[in-house]
């Protein structure tokens, strides 16, 4: 029996009411969502761990170092999993019972574990692009009279992250790709609505085919518009913009 195309799916009612289409819609706006919160997440934790990593200081070295190698080297379901049911018990009764039930409880989740897995590649990245500077800068601020707090802030991380930044473009990516593993949790982003619009309707190759090139076309934005921030931000004998 050979398989029947049928892309009038999208505007079929699902048995909430809503067209397909609606559905996909919600489920883009939240993988745009739980992506957004994750990756500001994991910039902001990134850099602490990234920036402890160049610390003289061997204590703080070796706790940034031990977070970089258990959160990159546990598998991102795994890490899911764990926030969404081992997490919790370790919690207030009280406050265990209302994570569980919330009704955006998979979206927090998400945002925590993705966030947190992603931060470990941006500790590396933040840590490659300090050690990439010339030690004079660092020995400029010092001259100044600033302080290693200082100087990393007002000289050493500005172009760090300029430097780092197409790196950084690819883990936004890969963060924007890796929400698609939340739907194991109950969070209906883009590919948990599409599972779920192939379960109901039999339609499998329409709805992963719109699932995919929506993927394809929201990445390719975000390619675009950093490539733009690189170009505007470039600093001269570090960064080649072609």
């Amino acid at each position: 029996m050979s398989y029947v195309w049928n892309w009038k799916v999208f505007l079929q009612s699902s048995l909430d009411g809503h067209p397909y289409y609606e559905l996909l819609a919600s489920g883009l706006m939240w993988t745009i969502a739980t992506s957004v919160c994750a990756w500001l997440l994991a910039f902001v934790v990134g850099s602490i761990v990234g920036v402890m990593r160049t610390l003289p200081n061997a204590v703080a070295r070796g706790f940034a170092t031990s977070y970089v190698e258990v959160f990159r080297n546990v598998p991102l379901l795994m890490q899911i999993f764990l926030w969404y049911f081992v997490v919790p018990e370790f919690l207030p009764a009280s406050v265990a019972s209302y994570v569980k039930t919330a009704d955006n409880g998979p979206f927090f989740t998400a945002v925590l574990a993705i966030g947190f897995f992603m931060s470990s590649r941006v500790a590396e990245q933040v840590r490659t692009g300090v050690g990439a500077l010339p030690r004079g800068q660092f020995m400029a601020g010092t001259a100044l009279g600033l302080t290693r707090a200082q100087t990393y802030r007002h000289i050493l991380l500005p172009v760090a992250y300029r430097v780092v930044l197409p790196p950084m473009t690819s883990d936004f990516m890969a963060t924007i790709k890796n929400t698609s593993v939340a739907m194991t949790i109950g969070l209906m982003e883009l590919t948990g609505q599409a599972r779920a619009m192939q379960e109901f309707t039999f339609q499998v190759f329409e709805a992963f085919s719109v699932a995919a090139l929506t993927y394809l076309i929201l990445n390719l934005a975000v390619t675009w518009l950093m490539r733009s921030l690189e170009k505007r931000l470039a600093v001269p004998g570090f960064i080649v913009v072609r």
